[in-house]
């Protein structure tokens, strides 16, 4: 039985050196019992292995898969050789539950490379602490420093020990030579050999626990970001154009694409659940109109290369963009696999060209992809809930950019820009908001949220979100490029935008063409694209 962080107990069947079979997940809470636990920390279509220490710590060698993990089961009187780990003892067994400090969940740890460089952070606590602030983020360092302090010290004790050997290995061959007897120092030397692989394997050790830390540490903030305390900190740059004038009281999406004929929730509770819709006739139109005209503005006019990706994506992908492990609760798991049902497309496009050394006059690398997108908006509950605006799954159009460092922050006005434009043509008003620390993204360094304005609440609602994440994603995904002149390598910069969300600019186009009688003027823009230029009301009877 091994205790979780709530002292709760979830139960193993027996400890041994073997491989169990995967706990079955889906994208809700489960394990075995009733017990809490976030279900990227398995892969549901492998063996996991439970390994038992009985003297130091062991790191699988299990790399077929980029999700790993472990935990150790250890004897109480030989936890010395495991610095810094706190243990809880097991009610069942004459062993001890070992976790790691840095442990996401009940000691299983996630392997993956750092997110902000180790040296970085060593080198700048105070900055860290000072973003953890700023962004109303929970991060104690104190473990890091305490770690990191013992790793440095093991490393110090190996690098004394190697040293020792290597002269006594020349000792040893000179003794030979004269025919001496070296017996008692080659003993001496298999001692220090031991010692020396028991510290490599701590080392090991600590070095995971460390990335495993770096997994929750958000992205630090750019210098132009504005520090707050929540969304009310954010900070208008600038408005187009001015919201519609009715002369009769505007209706909702829901009500208008209901009463039209073209929007029916009651046959998608049907078909799968809450928070889905079906689309139908005209409204069924209206849908590809727009994510063809996305498509197209953004790669005749703006330069992108358009991209058809899968829309399931492995966990490798989810971990290079940040989505995993924060956001574990937010997605769909396919049970079984190790495969998630796309939250972004975002996800896909960055891993296009993960553990890539790119060219330089490669860059900047601009793509873009329609996809659905699924989430469980397992935060969402109470939310939004008529209505389109927070679905299980909508479609979007991102836009997504490889960038030169020094360029990357002219390319996110640009791709700012890119949104907007679409906005425009359209005829629909709306605002550009800077983010402040407390309310962007956890992989973002500067984001930019254009929100279109909504005449039935008299509110702007969020239609895309443009973000620079600097290098954030590709240290996680390790893309690269090599500067000229033979320099070494250093990670691209990416930037990703919505181009925009298809679903919430369907909402937009409704309820600000509305017309008295429940019909909906298309914009000029569209009527190419939807071979009409009115979607009727609803019939009179």
């Amino acid at each position: 039985m091994i205790e979780n962080n709530q002292q709760r107990p979830i139960r193993i069947a027996r400890f041994s050196v073997v491989s169990a079979p995967a706990p079955r997940l889906t994208h809700q809470w489960s394990l075995i019992t009733h017990h809490r636990l976030t279900p990227f920390l398995f892969d549901t279509n492998k063996p996991h292995k439970i390994i038992i220490l009985l003297r130091a710590l062991l790191k699988t060698k299990e790399k077929q898969f980029s999700l790993r993990y472990k935990f150790a089961v250890r004897s109480v009187g030989n936890l010395a050789c495991a610095p810094r780990l706190t243990t809880h003892q097991s009610p069942l067994t004459n062993h001890a539950v070992t976790h790691p400090r840095f442990s996401l969940r009940n000691g299983f740890m996630y392997s993956a490379g750092p997110m902000l460089d180790l040296g970085y952070v060593r080198e700048h606590l105070d900055v860290i602490e000072k973003m953890a602030r700023d962004r109303g983020a929970t991060l104690d360092l104190g473990p890091f420093r305490s770690i990191d302090t013992d790793r440095r010290m093991v490393i110090t004790s190996a690098e004394r020990l190697k040293a020792e050997r290597n002269k006594a290995s020349e000792e040893i061959a000179r003794m030979k030579k004269c025919g001496e007897d070296c017996t008692a120092l080659l003993a001496l030397m298999k001692q220090v050999s031991d010692k020396i692989k028991r510290d490599d394997e701590t080392i090991t050790v600590l070095d995971e626990q460390l990335k495993q830390f770096l997994l929750t540490v958000p992205n630090i903030p750019h210098a132009s970001v504005p520090v707050g305390k929540s969304a009310a900190d954010n900070v208008e740059v600038r408005r187009w154009g001015a919201p519609p004038q009715f002369d009769f009281k505007p209706k909702a999406h829901w009500e208008l694409g209901e009463g039209a004929g073209i929007l029916d929730f009651d046959a998608a509770i049907k078909i799968a659940g809450s928070r889905f819709a079906v689309y139908k006739g005209l409204g069924a139109r209206l849908e590809r109109a727009l994510a063809n005209f996305f498509l197209d503005v953004h790669t005749r006019e703006h330069g992108y290369t358009e991209i058809l990706p899968p829309f399931l994506v492995n966990t490798a992908s989810l971990t290079g963009v940040g989505q995993l492990p924060k956001f574990a609760a937010d997605m769909f798991h396919l049970e079984g696999t190790d495969l998630w049902l796309t939250p972004t497309s975002e996800v896909e496009l960055t891993s296009l060209y993960r553990d890539t050394t790119l060219e330089p006059d490669a860059l900047p690398i601009k793509v873009c992809a329609w996809t659905a997108c699924f989430r469980s908006e397992a935060g969402a509950a109470g939310r939004d809930t008529r209505g389109l605006k927070r679905q299980h799954q909508f479609q979007k159009v991102e836009m997504f950019k490889f960038t030169r460092p020094e360029r990357s922050y002219d390319e996110l006005e640009a791709l700012v820009g890119n949104a907007e434009a679409i906005l425009q043509r359209l005829g629909l008003h709306y605002r550009v908001m800077l983010l402040s620390t407390a309310d962007m993204g956890f992989a973002s360094a500067k984001t930019y949220d254009i929100e279109v304005w909504l005449p039935s609440a008299a509110e702007f609602m969020e239609i895309s979100s443009c973000s620079n994440t600097e290098s954030f994603q590709a240290r996680r995904s390790g893309i690269r490029f090599k500067p000229p002149g033979g320099k070494k390598s250093e990670f691209v910069h990416t930037l990703n935008g919505s181009g925009l969300a298809v679903g919430r600019t369907w909402i937009a186009l409704l309820e600000n063409f509305q017309r008295a009688d429940g019909s909906v003027v298309i914009p000029e823009a569209l009527r190419s694209y939807m071979g009409v230029d009115l979607i009727p009301g609803a019939a009179k009877t």
